[in-house]
């Protein structure tokens, strides 16, 4: 029976770290970082999620008319690339990790790396 309490207090312990990882994920979009490449020409802002927020592009590189599409282009892009990455993720985290952790229900390492 005292065995039976501790795995039930360790899957209240799982569950309590599986709320916390997901509200932390979540925040994760408020947390943002900007750099620059081309002395200022190019700036990209970019989420705790991994996700592009903002992108500038100094007119000098542009045809000023062109300017929003090509933005609009490049963010798109980015991030699309950022989702096809997921998978492989996803993936190599569960070939690292096999055998070291227990086959739990509802732990999913891949969304650690999102």
């Amino acid at each position: 029976m005292l065995g039976n309490m501790d795995l039930s207090g360790m899957m209240g312990k799982m569950k309590d770290l599986q709320a916390r990882m997901k509200e932390a994920q979540e925040q994760l979009s408020s947390i943002t970082e900007s750099a620059e490449s081309g002395a200022g020409l190019v700036r990209v802002t970019i989420n705790g999620q991994k996700k592009i927020v903002g992108l500038e592009i100094d007119n000098d590189l542009i045809k000023p008319e062109d300017k929003e599409m090509l933005q609009d282009l490049v963010v798109a892009a980015v991030n699309k690339a950022m989702e096809n990455i997921e998978p492989k993720i996803k993936d190599h985290l569960q070939k690292s990790t096999q055998g070291m952790l227990p086959n739990i229900p509802g732990l999913d390492l891949g969304n650690l790396m999102k």
